[in-house]
């Protein structure tokens, strides 16, 4: 664990209903040393690597050494840290996550005893990294009924052919976690596809304007083999799948409450130092009713992610309860980042002033691990007891 591990914890300048003092003792120490990790090595050098669109691995080391990947952690704990490194990097939040969430997630849930003891001790200290390849060139929403990339028995191989999109970390991980379609029995499957098998190519995309730390990449199957122990054995169906995603949708809801508590805090020590006519700007009303405005959004979206977290911890968490938490939390996301980005007017958009990233990157957020429509429709589901999928 890391040496700043023991600290006391400050409290969060947005957590007005001090939702921090619910972590216990020693969690709370955990969450010292993970707040330390990101203050010290990854919020000074975030906004160059940003800009160069570069992953910075020498950063792995201290992943790794925090103790936090795959550990027996309550919910709430785990969503705090997925809000402490979004409030640093949401980039960095999302290759945490695709890494311990999505990747480990998978075999954690899916696999076999022997699977998870082949694969998550290595994850587990990052000396293998992991990826997650669910979303296709053609298919994001509809992937649960659209996914194309196949999947073929032959003999103790199974071979894969296809293509993935967006599948972040994907162009360095060791591992990657492909979802397909078994010819056979058209049921989606997931399958350990470890790096440089042949068949597999992951190429960087490029030219993004969000997340541009994480290096997502466009993946191509072509008669990939992979052997017949590397299927997961209990991803049988997509309704195995979504079983992940549940868990991973309520994290981004968290990362989506870092962003929010990020942009406050700097709109706020902005507006403290900020002068117009004479004074700062904090002493005029509009600048304070906007503060407020975010405020209330932090604090709302706070409060229904702590509850989640201890729905899932009470072992009562369903669909419904992480699809409404991401659909709400991201869009309020989006309203604290324009606000933010308003008050600091044109310094809002150079990296220096730190906001214009995390304006950028909230756009990431509010799309992946379903959009808000797609969301919506899981709860307009549980709701109403009807369907409107198509």
């Amino acid at each position: 664990m890391s040496d700043h591990v023991g600290k006391r914890v400050p409290m969060l300048t947005g957590d007005l209903y001090r939702f921090q003092d619910l972590l216990s003792p020693s969690e709370a120490s955990v969450v010292s040393g993970v707040r330390a990790f990101l203050a010290e090595q990854v919020t000074p050098i975030a906004n160059d690597y940003w800009a160069r669109a570069e992953f910075p691995f020498e950063l792995v080391k201290g992943f790794a050494d925090l103790g936090i990947a795959g550990s027996s952690q309550s919910n709430l704990l785990s969503g705090w840290l997925a809000l402490e490194m979004a409030h640093a990097d949401a980039s960095m939040a999302t290759f945490y996550g695709v890494h311990a969430g999505l990747a480990m997630g998978s075999i954690e849930t899916c696999g076999s005893a022997e699977q998870k003891e082949r694969w998550l001790p290595a994850m587990r200290t990052f000396a293998t990294i992991g990826a997650f390849a669910l979303t296709e060139p053609t298919g994001g929403s509809d992937v649960a009924a659209g996914l194309r990339t196949t999947a073929r028995r032959d003999g103790d191989n199974w071979v894969l052919n296809g293509a993935k999109r967006w599948i972040g970390n994907a162009t360095f991980a060791d591992l990657t976690v492909v979802w397909a379609r078994d010819l056979d029995d058209n049921q989606v499957k997931g399958f350990i596809v470890e790096k440089d098998t042949p068949g597999f190519t992951a190429t960087k995309i490029e030219n993004k304007i969000a997340l541009r730390i994480v290096q997502n990449a466009d993946i191509t199957l072509t008669d990939c083999v992979v052997p017949a122990d590397h299927l997961l054995e209990n991803a049988r169906t997509f309704k195995d799948t979504s079983k992940v995603l549940r868990a991973t949708r309520s994290g981004v809801a968290w990362e989506a409450v870092g962003v929010m508590l990020a942009a406050y805090e700097i709109a706020l020590d902005y507006a403290k130092e900020r002068e117009q006519f004479g004074r700062p700007i904090a002493k005029f009303q509009l600048v304070q009713d906007l503060l407020v405005r975010m405020l209330g959004n932090v604090t709302g979206s706070l409060g229904m992610c702590v509850r989640l977290a201890q729905l899932q911890d009470a072992g009562e968490f369903k669909d419904e309860h992480s699809a409404l938490a991401k659909a709400y939390t991201t869009t309020r996301m989006r309203e604290v980042v324009g606000w933010a980005r308003e008050l600091l007017a044109g310094n809002g958009i150079v990296l220096d002033y730190n906001i214009g990233r995390f304006v950028a990157d909230a756009e990431a957020l509010y799309s992946y691990e379903g959009t808000r429509e797609i969301n919506t429709m899981i709860v307009g589901r549980a709701v109403t007891g009807h369907s409107a999928f198509v």
